[in-house]
């Protein structure tokens, strides 16, 4: 099996180098890895920094979102005959030993999706966070009708299957819900698993804010009635 490292990245040249530096090279049950950055227009030296960890870069000319990048990064693993995909943040804030984990339903065929949850470990979420990912799956949960402990999360794993089938629109945070809702559509199964997430005073900084937590509210309600 291939496997395909999607990383969407904007404005991380602090730490990405780190986060691809800790990527695995090696993992059961897949026979290839390759990851790539989608640099989403980034203003810093990103584009740099991931080019000296020796990985496939694909750069947007101007910033489009998490959501755009990730869907060019699903894009080119998919032309590529990907297997396998999975989502990294650029951030720091995942555990790249929890990537068998995610890999391992997949691999088995047991699942199409599986979405890294952190509300499924027992470490305990920045309060803030807590409430940002607690109102996302209500209201992914009321619009959709579907459930999920971290609709959120950016650690994923994806079938060929469920890159083929799933084609989602959201450009901003709003995609991740969007997924869920389109693995639901196409009747893939979908499973979670606990991961460990890394909060530090960078990685809190990147990311969603509460703020925006109407804007995200309207684009959901948007996709419901459409």
């Amino acid at each position: 099996m291939n496997l395909t490292i999607v990383v969407p990245a904007f404005n991380e040249s602090q730490v990405i180098y780190k986060v691809l530096s800790l990527l695995p090279k090696k993992l059961n049950g897949i026979s290839a890895i390759e990851t790539l950055v989608v640099d989403d227009g980034s203003t810093d030296k990103t584009l740099q920094e991931a080019k000296r960890a020796r990985v496939l870069v694909i750069r947007h000319i101007s910033n489009r979102g998490v959501g755009a990048a990730t869907k060019t990064g699903i894009e080119y693993a998919k032309s590529a005959a990907a297997d396998v995909v999975l989502t990294f943040d650029a951030d720091g804030q995942h555990d790249p030993n929890d990537i068998p984990k995610l890999l391992k339903p997949v691999i088995s065929k047991t699942a199409d999706v599986v979405i890294g949850s952190r509300l499924k470990s027992k470490q305990k979420m920045p309060m803030d966070r807590f409430f940002l990912n607690w109102f996302a799956n209500l209201i992914t949960f009321i619009l959709f009708g579907v459930v999920s402990t971290d609709s959120q999360s950016g650690l994923r794993a994806f079938s060929k299957k469920a890159i083929d089938l799933i084609n989602f629109s959201g450009e901003r945070m709003d995609f991740s819900s969007e997924i869920l809702v389109e693995a639901k559509r196409h009747n893939l199964k979908t499973q979670e698993v606990p991961v460990k997430a890394i909060y530090t005073s960078y990685s809190r900084t990147k990311g969603q804010k509460n703020l925006n937590s109407f804007s995200i509210l309207m684009r959901f309600i948007v996709k419901f009635l459409r």
